[in-house]
């Protein structure tokens, strides 16, 4: 497949708003696609490249050479190109690498360099979500929605769950199969903003009024393999960090089991059982330089609420109860998440303002006789988290991409200094926004404009929005030393005046508490 082909699929992709117009034109793509092209071609229609670090920086990405008249760049080439420059390493891995990608480029159209420079710096916005690539390689295969989608969830990955459907359909799925050591996808939450809303999700979907509540936890994803004594812990991206982890790898070990795995959470607590800044857990596992240093200065505590392995058993389609039950049975009180089960909202309400009161996110309620089913935020899991909202000044826009090309629309937000009267910006989104409230901020902003760079547009500090999120973290990237967590923008708040925005000292009592 030539690489064109699947650009202009990915542009009319991000052209239509269709579920269904989305599928049938990334079915038609794979179809297309030659046997050793679908695992490339599943990936960049995804927004993704095969690679998880190729070391092409922004700067490099600037400096491009000629276009090519007439494309001839195949989507294996590609990929087969930047597999090269992904092991480059060494003292002149830099020069190497920028030879390489002037090449690529060189033989690549305008679009194409475009949507190569978008593809490899993560900026491919199309619409064409997980969900809508799983039920292409369905349609382009021939096979249930369902067996695709369990497949994924086994394998940890849509590429070569795509290849085997379109080689040997649902044969080709049978195959996939939980392998301890290798990474599952995890189940997801869906959300819901007070307890009483996640209370009729869960027992909407469910066969009992009774639902378990957990806590949420503000730490990191891990799952849990182990095989005798080898152990190896995911987090949720699926990336293996075992060798940062020495507490969690203990932990796993210490359980009277032969294999194992386990869903759960990891998180540095304070010294009487508060959870810290998602920070501290965040740096802790990111780093494998001195483990043990950072282990004392920044002990982590596993806590497991899912059992989907026990020794040579898979576990994913029992309900939900049978697993915790299980698994109660073979951890300790102190490695399992504090957990209700109940069909009392008063009690679940107590239960989350407790959870809260411990610093933790809030909780998750979940369905007692529900699956594990991974993938997907449904019905089963419902989490529920104390909502902040700020009024907040844009300072600045960027140009969207894909579907939002030609409109303003990641926003970056600022709040009040109230002695200077300045704003200090805490971060950027583009989340929230219907297209509705892009075409009139677009409108808006640029009435407002003050200066341009680039993709950038700056504007007077103005308009009002308010925003949703789910919390404050310290950040060195922005002046005040803090960065808005998953904000999201509720409305525009053309009532009120810039000067009647929220303060930075707001934004820093939150961060506080």
């Amino acid at each position: 497949m030539l690489l064109t082909e699947l650009v202009e699929t990915s542009a009319a992709v991000g052209a239509t708003r269709s579920r269904s117009a989305k599928t049938e034109l990334l079915a038609d793509a794979l179809c297309r696609a030659d046997h050793d092209e679908v695992e490339t071609v599943v990936a960049y229609l995804s927004g993704e490249l095969r690679q998880r670090r190729t070391g092409i920086g922004w700067r490099t990405l600037q400096s491009l050479p000629p276009p090519a008249e007439s494309p001839t760049l195949g989507v294996s080439q590609v990929h087969q190109r930047l597999e090269q420059i992904s092991l480059l390493n060494g003292p002149s891995s830099q020069v190497a690498r920028a030879d390489q990608v002037e090449q690529l480029f060189a033989l690549a159209t305008p679009v194409e360099q475009d949507y190569l420079a978008r593809l490899i710096s993560g900026e491919v916005r199309q619409g064409a979500l997980d969900g809508v690539v799983v039920t292409a390689v369905a349609a382009a295969a021939a096979v249930p929605v369902a067996a695709v989608r369990r497949a994924v969830m086994l394998r940890g990955a849509s590429g070569p769950v795509a290849a085997a459907a379109l080689a040997d359909g649902e044969a080709g799925l049978a195959e996939f199969a939980l392998v301890v050591g290798q990474p599952l996808r995890p189940m997801l939450a869906a959300t819901a903003p007070d307890v009483d809303a996640g209370l009729a999700k869960v027992t909407a979907a469910g066969a009992t009024l009774e639902v378990a509540v957990e806590w949420k936890l503000d730490g990191i994803r891990v799952q849990v393999h182990r095989r005798g004594d080898d152990v190896w812990v995911f987090t949720r991206s699926l990336d293996d960090i075992t060798a940062r982890v020495p507490e969690i790898v203990a932990a796993a070990r210490s359980l009277p089991v032969d294999s194992v795995v386990l869903d759960g959470e990891a998180l540095a607590l304070g010294p009487h059982g508060a959870a810290l800044p998602f920070q501290q857990t965040g740096s802790r596992t990111a780093s494998s330089a001195d483990v043990e240093t950072l282990r004392a200065q920044v002990p982590l505590s596993t806590f497991f609420f899912d059992l989907l392995h026990l020794d040579g058993a898979d576990l994913l389609d029992l309900p939900a109860a049978e697993r915790v039950t299980r698994l109660r049975e073979i951890a300790p009180d102190e490695l399992v998440v504090p957990r209700l089960v109940t069909d009392d909202a008063g009690r679940v309400r107590a239960f989350f303002a407790d959870a809260v009161s411990r610093g933790h996110e809030g909780v998750v309620l979940k369905g007692l006789d529900a699956p594990y089913d991974a993938g997907r935020r449904g019905a089963s899991w419902v989490k529920v988290k104390p909502r902040h909202t700020l009024d907040l000044v844009v300072l600045a826009a960027e140009w969207g991409h894909g579907r939002r090309q030609g409109w303003l629309s990641n926003l970056h937000l600022g709040a009040r200094d109230a002695d200077t009267g300045e704003f200090v910006m805490l971060g950027k989104t583009f989340k929230g926004l219907t297209d509705a409230m892009l075409t009139w901020q677009t409108e808006r902003l640029l009435e407002l404009e003050t200066s341009r760079s680039g993709h950038e547009v700056r504007v007077r500090p103005d308009l009002v929005v308010e925003v949703a999120f789910d919390g404050v973290q310290a950040s060195p990237r922005y002046p005040a030393g803090m960065a808005l967590r998953f904000a999201r923008v509720l409305r525009h708040r053309e009532d009120k005046a810039a000067a009647e925005a929220d303060t930075i000292d707001t934004v820093r009592a939150i961060h506080g508490r």
